[in-house]
């Protein structure tokens, strides 16, 4: 199954690609997230690494169970052929309340169809206090795409 839009990657289909992960992720849904990737998807995330999309799922729904409210942002930082370099910054609160904004690097590679077969994550997590918050739009149960006027990464200066 095709996952537009398809490598090569232009300027334009590399940040749309951007952008649909930004919104899949948002979702916190991780059977939705997952179909992004191939069967086998070898990722490196922080110290773990995974393979395969069972193994995508159970990540994800462990960390939406501990990142809560989370909200994310990505932008695009460069591409070539297969390849997406992505800058992100995320903001969720513990079960304590405490909250976090997680900042890192992404390095994707996808395959003839579009799905992910290469994730490499390195992300850092600095403890802030609910007023220092910055990624603020409305969420229900299921999530909630940041909207179109929401300022970006360069403009909220992350």
């Amino acid at each position: 199954m095709a996952r537009p839009p398809l490598p090569p990657f232009t300027a334009e289909t590399a940040a749309q690609k951007v952008r649909l992960a930004e919104d899949a992720w948002n979702s916190r849904d991780p059977e939705r997230v997952a179909l992004a990737y191939t069967p086998d998807s070898r990722w490196r995330n922080r110290d773990l690494f995974l393979t395969g999309r069972k193994a995508i799922i159970r990540f994800l729904t462990d960390k939406w169970a501990r990142e809560q409210d989370y909200r994310l942002i990505k932008g695009l930082w460069t591409f070539a052929g297969h390849r997406i370099a992505v800058r992100f910054a995320y903001e969720w609160h513990d079960a304590t309340g405490q909250w976090w904004r997680s900042y890192g690097n992404e390095n994707w590679q996808f395959d003839e169809h579009g799905l992910m077969e290469r994730r490499i994550a390195s992300i850092n997590d600095l403890a802030i206090a609910e007023s220092e918050r910055r990624l603020h739009w409305p969420r229900d149960k299921k999530g909630g795409r940041r909207p179109d006027d929401h300022a970006d990464l360069e403009a909220l200066g992350l």
